[in-house]
């Protein structure tokens, strides 16, 4: 989570609203996708994005999944906040007839961050890499799993969510920051694509244990997706709703996603740790058993 300063508190938190007007994004036009001020997830495209006159950013539009919709005590309006955080954004109108999908969410510039397009699709043009970054528990196991895949180049252990200055396994480990753990992988799109590296992932942990990972616990060890750019947001999401709809656990999926900012590469003895220490009792009883049913059930994809 961002750390806000205390008028981002009162109008996400304390369910505020900022001045008209006076909004960073109220005349904004760039093309991106504007993100949650407290945890960063995705909320709008910069296509949802239309003029209403009213003083506030208008969106007739939502990535799916990423608002929720709260009628006010007294009835009279429908409260939006980010779906990840509960962080209040404004609210929505129907029935005004100002789109086509007369629709209009109605959200406060300071709940909000944007992320330019060329921020989000940052592909470099000599080359056709492509990046993914997971969290999904102690990163040993994780690393070690999208490590055997055809078309994955590299894989880094580190940590991605906070600061520069408390990204180390001592401090993350503390559960004290706002880092998870996680694995920052480099792929080739032609050879397999971000769905397939979906898949392994959901294959690979449990989505619907809150900041828990068998007897890992803490926010480290959350389930989160980082996306690098808009297609990557709209995958993660249709996932997601596929996964849901085929009631495949019990419990509700409680993957984070949200809009990569940096990684912090983990000390350098994390790296191989399963390959390297797999006869530690860690190893044996934790990552080897799983491990082993993940590439069991993906054999045609290894390397």
């Amino acid at each position: 989570m961002n750390n806000l300063t205390e008028f981002e508190k009162y109008v996400i938190e304390q369910k505020g609203t900022e001045r008209p007007f006076s909004g960073e994004y109220v005349d904004h036009d760039a093309q991106g996708v504007y993100c949650c001020k407290k945890c960063l997830a995705p909320l709008y495209k910069s296509e949802h994005k239309f003029n209403a006159h009213c003083g506030w950013p208008a969106f007739d539009d939502e990535i799916a999944g990423a608002v929720k919709r709260t009628p006010d005590a007294d009835g009279r309006r429908v409260e939006i906040t980010c779906h990840q955080c509960g962080g209040h954004l404004g609210h929505v109108f129907e029935g005004e007839m100002l789109t086509d999908k007369n629709i209009r969410h109605c959200v406060n510039s300071v709940s909000m961050v944007f992320k330019p397009v060329d921020e989000l699709n940052q592909v470099a043009s000599q080359t056709r890499t492509q990046k993914a970054t997971f969290g999904a528990g102690c990163f040993w196991c994780v690393e070690a799993i999208f490590a055997q895949l055809n078309g994955v180049l590299s894989v880094q252990s580190g940590y991605c969510g906070g600061d520069a200055s408390d990204a180390n396994y001592d401090a993350v480990c503390s559960g004290k920051t706002a880092h998870a753990e996680v694995v920052h992988i480099t792929f080739d799109p032609n050879i397999i694509n971000y769905e397939t590296l979906l898949t392994v992932l959901f294959e690979s942990h449990d989505p619907t244990t809150l900041n828990q990972q068998g007897n890992d616990k803490g926010p480290q060890y959350r389930s989160v997706i980082f996306t690098h750019n808009s297609q990557q947001v709209d995958a993660a999401n249709t996932f997601i709703e596929y996964l849901t709809a085929q009631r495949i656990w019990p419990n509700p999926i409680v993957t984070q996603i949200t809009a990569f900012d940096a990684f912090y590469a983990a000390e350098s003895y994390h790296d191989e740790y399963f390959a390297k220490h797999g006869e530690q009792p860690y190893c044996q009883l934790v990552v080897k058993p799983k491990f082993d049913k993940v590439m069991a059930k993906f054999a045609d994809k290894r390397k």
